[in-house]
């Protein structure tokens, strides 16, 4: 890392409130490219700015979140590939890694005197942790992100393993379906009679039928997979905003938790100073 990206690093370490004036001072101190590239970096967003801090001050909590987001979608994928993967224990482990991520960034930017939403931080922990990449530059987001769903395994193709089905048919009848002959006349009859040949070309249509029927079973089949591939695509997002709901609502309630706790600390000190000045009479 260069002396430059370091102080960049830092700046996105400041309170909110500081970012414009520490950049402008560091624009000032530098020259040429180097200060053109700093003078256009962008202030962040109070959630991006708290999702930072968390980066910066709570890394812990933040690589847990983004190994429990990489385990969920590797899972998911598995789970849509037709492998065996526990989807419900990572989809768990996530939400509790979400909700822990978003009570240290709510516990930082109140240090700082600031209060992100706990919604958006959870919708932007869960984008962030289950991204097809990893950012470049972490600790320096400046956007709320939402998160990307299903389309985030574009590229999986679904294997329904249930669904699979052998031939009804024998393979012979599958070549003719595929252009070969679907019947060759028998040998040592080529001087078969006018009627012989009139009848065998009459047999010709029934016999061809069961290359018909081994195309249609086939078509039924794709059919019952991509059905079968679209209930479990839909089930499983249901099942992801289910636990992104859980999450935001864990995290809206261990913000309460602290509000409380806080209001009980400012009642018992209040009772505390009464009692002393009642006493002191």
């Amino acid at each position: 890392m260069s002396a430059l990206d370091a102080k960049i690093d830092d700046l996105y370490r400041e309170p909110l409130n500081n970012f414009t004036s520490a950049r402008n001072a560091l624009a000032k101190s530098l020259s040429g490219d180097d200060a053109k590239r700093v003078r256009a970096l962008a202030k962040p967003t109070l959630v991006p700015w708290a999702v930072n801090q968390v980066y910066w001050r709570a890394r812990a909590a933040y690589d847990r979140l983004m190994k429990s987001g990489e385990r969920l979608r590797k899972a998911q994928i598995a789970a849509l590939e037709g492998r065996s993967a526990d989807v419900r224990e990572a989809s768990e482990a996530h939400r509790h890694a979400i909700a822990e991520a978003v009570a240290e960034a709510e516990r930082l930017a109140a240090s700082a005197g600031s209060k992100p939403g706990a919604d958006a931080l959870a919708r932007t922990f869960e984008a962030l942790s289950l991204a097809t990449g990893r950012p470049e530059s972490p600790g320096r987001f400046t956007e709320a992100m939402q998160p990307a769903g299903f389309e985030a395994l574009v590229g999986v193709k679904p294997q329904p393993g249930a669904l699979k089905s052998k031939p009804d048919v024998a393979p012979v009848a599958r070549s003719g379906a595929q252009g070969g002959p679907a019947l060759r006349q028998p040998q040592g009859t080529p001087g078969a009679s006018r009627g012989e040949r009139t009848a065998l070309h009459q047999r010709t249509p029934e016999a061809a039928a069961p290359a018909k029927l081994d195309a249609k079973a086939e078509r039924a089949r794709r059919e019952a997979e991509a059905r079968a591939a679209a209930a479990i695509r839909e089930r499983q997002a249901a099942i992801n905003q289910a636990e992104t709901n859980l999450a935001r609502a864990e995290a809206a309630e261990q913000q309460a938790r602290a509000v409380w706790e806080r209001a009980h600390d400012d009642l018992l000190d209040a009772r505390r100073a009464l009692a002393n000045l009642k006493s002191a009479l």
